[in-house]
């Protein structure tokens, strides 16, 4: 799939999605993203750019960091994501965010511009993140600091998805996606340097960091039920997988995550899932 497309359909899907983007009572973003704020540890009065900041599940923490002198910019390529961010923030009298409609590939801002970087589960879309990564290294001061979320992938790993998803979602159900959006296509182009942390490190000292840090923790996934979780996967980065599946096969799947994550659930508690995430940080020279 060439890059054009790629990103076509990537826009289209988190437009489509951005109304109810983690707003359907399953918890997983918001949490992540006040940990990764919690991560890079930005102070009163820095500058912070969010890569992909969706409805703002880093930019609000951020800008209660950096206080009444600071200043949290918060960047996405889908337009309907920027509008939801504005309106949060207009309830919230965030006077310090600023939200603009921009490819985070290529960041459209003056070097030094900003003391922190952030980018939670965003990272992983840009088509050619190493290459993107590069750019961001000159936007910040010096000793400024970029951190940022992934998945923590593994060759039997569904991408986007906690591991337990590898049992329940049937390969032979995918047969008729694209080739680009088939598990091995997407593997190939997330986990390849993302997968192992020495190879994280070098892509980052060669992007122009350096003290890269690369530390995984659980965050837990908490939906009231298999049904709740299944609405909520077309919210986010899995509705690009819904999008390319039959009518047949999409219902076949539907049915078989309800029923598989209901069996998960202890009685009639919520369903909860230890999902780990990758949290990375790093600098650029003083």
């Amino acid at each position: 799939m060439d890059t054009s497309t790629y990103k076509s359909e990537v826009t289209a899907a988190f437009n489509s999605a951005a109304a109810s983007y983690d707003r359907l009572g399953v918890e997983f973003f918001t949490p992540m993203g006040r940990r990764l704020v919690e991560h890079a540890a930005p102070r009163e009065g820095e500058r912070v750019l969010d890569v992909g900041c969706g409805r703002g599940a880093c930019v609000f923490p951020a800008a209660e960091r950096v206080g009444p002198k600071g200043l949290v910019v918060g960047i996405d390529v889908a337009e309907a994501m920027i509008e939801e961010a504005a309106k949060e923030a207009a309830l919230r009298r965030a006077d310090t965010v600023e939200l603009r409609v921009m490819d985070g590939e290529h960041p459209d801002f003056a070097p030094g511009s900003f003391d922190v970087v952030l980018g939670s589960y965003s990272v992983i879309f840009l088509p050619d993140a190493p290459a993107a990564l590069a750019r961001y290294a000159p936007l910040l001061s010096p000793g400024g600091r970029l951190a940022f979320t992934s998945p923590v992938f593994s060759d039997d790993t569904f991408p986007f998805l906690p591991p337990v998803f590898t049992e329940l979602i049937p390969r032979e159900l995918l047969l008729d996606l694209p080739s680009a959006w088939r598990p091995e296509a997407l593997q190939q182009r997330f986990n390849s340097w993302l997968a192992d942390p020495a190879d994280l490190a070098r892509t980052l000292e060669r992007a122009g960091f350096q003290d890269v840090s690369v530390v995984d923790e659980p965050v837990r996934l908490v939906a009231e039920s298999g049904l709740a979780w299944v609405d909520w996967s077309h919210t986010q980065g899995m509705r690009l997988l819904w999008n390319h599946l039959a009518d047949d096969k999409r219902q076949q799947l539907r049915e078989r995550l309800i029923t598989s994550l209901d069996a998960l659930r202890d009685g009639e508690s919520p369903l909860v899932i230890e999902t780990p995430v990758r949290y990375v940080t790093t600098a650029v020279g003083a």
